[in-house]
């Protein structure tokens, strides 16, 4: 079909993000008729699976193409989402769920006991009963009554048999040059700058490639263990950036944690989305209107500490099996001798280390640790399935095409941490701001290239993002990559126990949930006067996930019973 033919044609086409074509003749249609053209071409001459694999950037795209057959894609990370929903024989579709729910629309109880579990709610599910989200790097096709969902694209690890590190160290600051250029629009240059490797390699290019100062924006807490701003500073005069910094307080959290767990579509409990919303707002009223991030670093390159940590545990299966099963297991299985410091570490170490991966990630789940019996409503737990959860993640675990462990714990992180928790996170809460996002450490070129980085190149012995970091020395301040991992949590805990008015919050909200029929209320009693007193830092994780659900269900579902 020719442009002309398409352009007189009228099919329903809803775009969100950038799009860039691999085809040289599509890129040109997009650029002469616009990105609806170019994609309508695409999947008329390709089909939509085609189409999507030959498009890098973040997008999202719903086509209805006027002949029977709608046709829907999302990029490689779900950046942008899209929510889909069969009804009266036609395929609805939207960028959030609630847009597509009506006054029959149910909550599913197995998305509720998900989103405890996962802290978010995974796709394809969403909180509506015959609502999906379309999944990371998969498109939909749905025709004369058929729908078809699946991956257009799956993370495939090919290592060089040769690894040449002053060759790939060229490519690779090339790439990221490139990359932080491509997600600058012209406005004021502006990131998040939390101090660690990643967003100040962002908030550094910015510079380099803008010829500007970055304006950058942080967040710390008065609270031990929890403040990074001594990191964030320096990167920015390291580089001389524009810095600004807002202390959040007790006070703030109270102010705006309905705004932001309502602001969602659906309950999404990652707790670092407050500091993000609210580091996002100071950039807003800064007159800044694109901030770029630097999630995907840790993912692409080998940076979590937990990727040193499997290491560690899947060296126990590298022994002899007589000397395991024969020796180490039958001393250690013993509890007289647990009782003593060394032998009860190491026994600690056996037991992890004998359950197969993914299962021992979820090891420290707060539900498994809580005991799943002790947390929910007996009548709500017979309602859903415990076990579809760990069986989701054992098919993304066996989806990555990879012999290296390594590898495949970062192609799941791609999907767990990135696409359903740290990205939406970042998304949403720069949306509530009133701002966009970038992320240039997710620039396809940079995917590609991690994808044939050797996973010793990535954790090499037990240091983390080897490669990343030993690219970048000379041009990162040596503290920096230096650091332990830290992170942008919040001290929930800590704080609702000693300000009044978070701690009457939680509790009312806890409180309120317990009549709901989902969680028990001795559960929720225990919770508040004992665990959480004892230990905040920990116990505040399972508080703020429950309290964050009722806000939710206040504002989209107040009637919602379990029973």
């Amino acid at each position: 079909m020719s442009a002309n033919a398409l352009l007189k044609t009228q099919p329903v086409v809803a775009l969100t993000g950038a799009a860039q074509f691999d085809s040289p003749r599509l890129a040109k249609l997009s650029g002469q008729f616009g990105a609806d053209i170019a994609w309508r071409a695409a999947c008329f001459e390709q089909g939509i699976a085609a189409a999507a694999a030959g498009t890098s950037g973040a997008f999202s795209v719903g086509l209805n193409d006027g002949l029977g057959r709608t046709s829907l894609a999302v990029d490689r990370f779900a950046i942008h989402s899209l929510c889909y929903r069969v009804d009266q024989g036609e395929l609805r579709f939207a960028p959030r769920a609630d847009m597509l729910t009506d006054t029959h629309t149910e909550i599913d109880p197995q998305a509720i006991f998900d989103y405890l579990f996962f802290h978010t709610i995974p796709s394809p599910g969403t909180i509506y009963k015959g609502i999906y989200r379309l999944p990371p790097a998969h498109c939909a096709e749905y025709e004369n009554g058929a729908l078809s969902v699946r991956p257009y694209w799956e993370p495939r690890f090919a290592e060089p048999r040769k690894a040449r590190f002053a060759e790939l160290r060229e490519e690779f600051l090339q790439l990221l040059r490139g990359a932080v250029a491509a997600q600058l629009d012209g406005s004021k240059p502006a990131c998040f700058l939390s101090g660690g490797t990643d967003s100040s390699t962002v908030a550094g290019l910015i510079g380099a490639v803008s010829g500007q100062r970055a304006a950058t924006y942080s967040i710390g807490f008065d609270a031990s263990g929890y403040d990074e701003m001594e990191y964030a500073r320096l990167a920015a005069k390291h580089f001389g950036t524009t810095h600004q910094v807002h202390y959040l307080t007790p006070d703030d959290l109270l102010r705006s944690i309905r705004r932001v767990a309502t602001h969602y579509d659906q309950p999404f409990g990652n707790s670092s989305a407050l500091p993000a919303y609210w580091c996002a707002s100071m950039a807003r009223a800064d007159g800044v209107s694109q901030l770029l991030a630097g999630d995907g670093g840790d993912e692409l390159f080998g940076g979590n500490t937990r990727y040193a940590r499997q290491r560690v545990l899947g060296w126990y299966g590298a022994l002899p099996g007589m000397m395991r099963t024969h020796l180490m297991e039958p001393a250690l299985d013993n509890a007289t001798a647990r009782r003593l410091p060394l032998v009860r570490k190491a026994a600690s170490y056996v037991d992890q280390a004998r359950v197969a991966l993914p299962e021992r990630l979820n090891l420290y789940n707060l539900l498994n640790r809580l005991g799943m019996e002790r947390v929910f409503a007996p009548d709500f737990l017979q309602r859903v399935d415990p076990m579809a959860a760990p069986a989701q993640q054992w098919q993304i675990w066996q989806n990555a095409c990879t012999d290296s462990p390594l590898q495949r714990n970062l192609a799941f992180d791609w999907r767990y941490t990135l696409a359903e928790n740290d990205l939406p996170k970042v998304c949403g809460t720069a949306a509530l701001a009133g701002v966009g996002v970038g992320f240039p450490l997710l620039d396809q070129r940079l995917l590609d290239f991690s994808l044939r980085l050797p996973a010793a190149y990535k954790l090499k012995g037990l240091k983390l993002r080897w490669f990343f970091k030993e690219a970048l020395r000379g041009f990162l301040p040596e503290p920096i990559l230096r650091k332990k991992k830290h992170g942008f949590g919040l001290p929930f805990g800590i704080w609702a126990c000693q300000h009044a008015g978070l701690h009457r919050m939680a509790s009312d909200s806890l409180r309120a949930l317990g009549e709901r029929g989902i969680v028990r209320r001795d559960f929720i009693h225990t919770l508040l006067d004992v665990h959480l007193q004892q230990h905040p830092g920990y116990y505040g994780e399972m508080v703020w996930l429950l309290m964050v659900l009722e806000q939710w269900l206040q504002a989209h579902a107040p009637h919602y019973r379990a029973h």
